[in-house]
């Protein structure tokens, strides 16, 4: 029973000191990582709104905006 005991409290400080280990190594690496989605997700918008104003002001320039965007095969 006391070895059961023992057993378990090792087991915990183990997975403590694993995940003090990795949250500490990859802390810095989820940090960059979410900063860089978040950056992503800036430029995404900012480039969907001037979409929206290009395709407002000027919807042939949005049509060849779209066409060379959009993976479609171009014939040459």
């Amino acid at each position: 029973m006391l070895r059961t005991l023992f057993t378990i409290g090792v087991m915990a400080i183990l997975g403590l000191f694993v995940m003090k280990l990795v949250f500490g190594i990859l802390g810095g690496v989820f940090v960059i990582f979410f900063g860089l989605a978040y950056l992503a997700f800036k430029i995404v918008l900012i480039g969907a709104v001037a979409y929206v104003v290009i395709a407002i002001v000027s919807p042939r320039s949005a049509k060849r905006l779209r066409d060379r965007f959009s993976g479609a095969p171009t014939t040459y």
